[in-house]
């Protein structure tokens, strides 16, 4: 909400954007300002998601000091990389126990890992349930257009496309992977001269 505000706000004064990358329920704001969802539609899907995430089982997540090329291979069996900031900086997400014994053998290597405010383990296999659900009501209750300003995805890094938009399952798929917000950064740094304006509530 507040990112759509001050978008909305930065229009007012004549600041458009020519592309956008949203970083995890962002990329929901991304479609709504791109005009590939409406405002009620991208509410509901906020709504609808975090409905069925509640009925699920708690989990963690750590933000760790590494590339997700150095952190894949110290991941816990049921511990999943949840998000790709960018060169040396990764999260990972799973059960409370496997991640706090993750952040264990972060500490005996003296990487200062941080434990991120989050009731469950976004972007990881833990959401795995809610697939099937949030696709079927996607599938229902969204109604997906060509984005007018190009956005993109934090499932690819790259450019959202009309197919991926138009198919249901996409939206569970957000959801369950991970945020691929380094390799987006890139795909926007592309631009010869790019000119970048974060928005958002704090510092995250």
């Amino acid at each position: 909400a507040v990112e759509y505000a001050l978008a909305r706000l930065l229009a007012s004064w004549g600041v458009e954007p020519a592309a956008m990358l949203g970083y995890s329920l962002g990329e929901y704001v991304a479609a709504c300002l791109s005009g590939a969802l409406d405002l009620s539609e991208a509410l509901a899907l906020v709504a609808e998601r975090a409905r069925l995430i509640d009925a699920l089982p708690e989990g963690a997540m750590l933000a760790v000091p590494l590339a997700a090329a150095e952190l894949v291979p110290m991941l816990p069996a049921d511990v999943d990389l949840a998000a790709d900031n960018g060169p040396g900086l990764a999260v990972a997400a799973g059960p409370e126990q496997a991640v706090a014994e993750l952040e264990a053998e972060l500490t005996r290597r003296e990487l200062p890992a941080r434990r991120l405010t989050s009731t469950h383990a976004f972007h990881s296999r833990m959401l795995a349930p809610i697939e099937a659900g949030l696709t079927a009501w996607a599938a229902s209750n969204l109604h997906p257009r060509a984005p007018d300003v190009p956005y993109v995805s934090n499932v690819t890094g790259t450019w959202i496309t009309e197919a991926e938009l138009r198919d249901p399952g996409y939206w569970a798929r957000h959801a369950t992977s991970p945020v691929r917000f380094g390799q987006g950064l890139a795909t926007l740094l592309a631009d010869a001269e790019p000119a970048l304006v974060e928005l958002g509530p704090g510092q995250s």
